[in-house]
This record gives C-alpha cells, structure tokens and sequence, in this order.
C-alpha cells in the first residue's frame, strides 16, 4: 500500500539541470550560453565543440534527466506522493524560466528544487540559485505571481546516492582480470574547479584550504572505500583527482588530473585502476568524454588496465532518495522534526544556504537561501 507521505506545504517538484545539446546545431549556441559574459572567443567554443560532435552533437545529459523524471515519477506513484515533477535546464531546452513560467501558470505556489549537482560550490550550488533568481525576476517583470522555491539539501552523502555507487565500483573490480584485481587503485574523480572557488565554497566558518567542496568529496570517497573493503576484504588505495579543467592557465585549479593520475600509479606499479565518478550524478560529457575516451586512451597508451564505474543516474535507490528529501524539508518547513538521512562523517547538510555560501564572482542575487530577494 501507498505510504502517502507528507510534503505539505509543497505542491511540485523541479528537476533543475544544466542542459546539453541535443544535435550538432545546437552545440556552439549551448556553449554560447553556458559561457555568456566571459570572453571566450568562438574559436575556442568550436574547438571545445569537437568533443560533443565526436558523439554526433549530443549530450547524453537531457535524455539521462527524462530517464530521471520517470524514475521520480514512478516512486512517487508508487508511494502516494502527489506532487507533479516538472524539469528546466540552465543552458538548453527545456529553459528553466519557461518552465517555471508554465508551473506558476498551472497554479503551483509552493516548489521543491532538486539541483543535479550533489556537492557545495558556486557552479554547483549558488550558479542554480542565481538561475532561480533571474527566472523569478523575468516572471515578476510579466506580471506574474512568484511561487516560494526551495532548493534541496546537498546530497552527496545521502545513502540512496552512496549505495549505487559502491555497487558500481565492486561490479567494476569484479570485472577486471583476476590477477590485477586485488591491487587495483580507486580513483575518485570529480569537476576540477578553480581553488579560490573551492577555498570559499560552503558556509563561511568552513572556508580555507578546500572549502566544503573537497571536504564532501572527500568523506564520500572514506565512505564508498571503506564499503568496498568490508565487503570484499582487499583494501584498495584510493585518492581524490580531478578532471574537465577548462580555465584559463594562469588560474590555480584542483589538482591532480585524472590523465596525470594514471601515469603516476602506473609508474608506481599499479596493476590497474578503476575511475570512479563520484562528483556526476550521470554519465553526461565530462563522463563521456573525459573518462570514457581520453582517460581511458591514457590508460590504453600505457598499458594500465582500467574499468569506469557507473554514475548513479535514474537508480530507484537515487529516487528514493528524492522522495526522502522532499518529505524532509516538508517536515522541516512544518516545524516538525524528522531524521535526516547521511553516511560519514559530516552529517546532513544545510537546508538553507547562509550570506557567504559559496560566494558569486561578481554580486547577484540568488533565491532560496538566506540572502534571496524573494520570500
């Protein structure tokens, strides 16, 4: 039986994106608006573009978040959540101001924000609330009436998120040949970002070297590790590197790169590696691209064998997961108390972001936190 849950005062979910080209005529205007207002020449758009077109044009990304919405849509069915889920993108159809635009339309008031980024930082994190924050300012200017939006709490140490990933790595060494297996590195992957934005992200006690965006990383690579050990008894090595840098070369980035990774622990001897992307929620570009194809060449080149383990995707563990924030923050927003939900050792994150969280590069306002214009 349905358990019908409570998520008054909430009456819609948004599945809130970042979009990707869908043909080969849509990649150079997607990268035009993922990069507006910083200068990049189009010549190095188009050159930046090569990768998506090495996959006919297309991200893997938006029909990853349609598979995402039916595999909400189907929990909350099956257990008695009425809210509808509805889903924008920040830099491709569907636009997230038009879709907002059509729920307000349609009566919703009161709105849950589901980010697919699972860690605090400013692209990850404030970036979508800013987005929240120029789409209700555009729904304002039409006359029409704003609804409350509330962005869910970060959950990269959520169990729904973690499980499907540990089983992804132990199918990943069960994969490799026998007699590399046991010896096999993990490398932890995720979005290299610059370390000034790094240093700031999260709330501002814990700024310094890192900020909260490696600290989380950081606990869930503990966690999965830890995980793999108890259950099949080798203890694997394991680090935290980074991939899909993008910045100008004179900017300090979050280092090691993933290909520099690879040629370390094959000069140290490793027998093999599994890569493990626990800074994506699906296998979109940096995935495809980064770690399927020029990591994977990397390793190929120098003869390490190496497996990629799945990111997490449309896993009904993952929906789950979703439905439990959504009541969460409902109870929350209740005034009634409920467990949160989080393995290591940080503990469940905030719900509402302070002033200082993650700072912008430049002021602007951002909706749904401590500092949003917008009630």
């Amino acid at each position: 039986m349905p358990e019908h849950p409570d998520t008054t005062p909430y009456d819609a979910l948004l599945l809130l994106s970042f979009g990707g080209p869908e043909g080969p005529d849509d990649v150079i205007p997607f990268l035009e608006n993922v990069t507006r207002g910083r200068g990049i020449p189009r010549e190095r758009l188009k050159e930046v573009g090569q990768h998506y077109y090495l996959f006919g044009g297309v991200s893997p990304i938006n029909e990853q978040n349609r598979a995402l919405l039916d595999a909400l849509r189907k929990d909350f069915a099956e257990h008695g959540v009425g809210l509808s889920v509805h889903w924008g993108n920040r830099n491709w159809a569907p636009y997230l101001t038009d879709t907002l635009r059509g729920m307000v339309l349609d009566g919703h008031r009161r709105i849950a924000v589901l980010a697919t980024s699972a860690y605090a930082s400013y692209s990850g994190c404030r970036q979508y609330r800013e987005n929240l924050a120029d789409a209700l300012a555009t729904l304002a200017a039409e006359g029409l009436a704003l609804p409350r939006v509330d962005k869910l709490r970060h959950y990269f140490n959520h169990p729904g998120f973690v499980r499907p990933v540990i089983d992804g790595v132990l199918a990943s060494l069960a994969d490799l040949p026998g007699e590399v297996r046991d010896g096999a590195h993990l490398a932890f992957t995720t979005h290299s970002i610059p370390t000034g934005a790094a240093d700031t992200s999260g709330p501002e006690p814990g700024h310094g070297h890192g900020g909260a965006y490696v600290a989380q990383h950081l606990d869930v690579a503990r966690v999965v590790a830890a995980a793999v050990t108890e259950e099949t008894g080798v203890e694997h090595p394991w680090e935290l590197v980074y991939q899909s840098r993008s910045g100008a070369p004179g900017t300090p980035w979050l280092e090691p790169d993933i290909c520099d990774h690879l040629e370390s622990l094959h000069g140290a001897g490793a027998p093999a590696v599994v890569m493990v992307p626990i800074g994506f929620v699906s296998d979109h570009m940096e995935v495809l691209y980064d770690l399927d194809t020029e990591a994977t060449a990397k390793a190929a080149e120098l003869g390490l064998p190496v497996r990629r383990s799945p990111t997490v995707g449309a896993d009904p563990r993952f929906a789950a997961a979703v439905r439990d924030l959504v009541v969460e923050r409902a109870a929350t927003e209740r005034g009634e108390p409920r467990e949160r939900c989080a393995l290591g050792a940080l503990g469940a994150d905030h719900d509402l972001c302070p002033v200082g969280c993650c700072p912008a590069r430049a002021p602007r306002p951002a909706a749904a936190g401590a500092d949003s214009p917008y009630a």
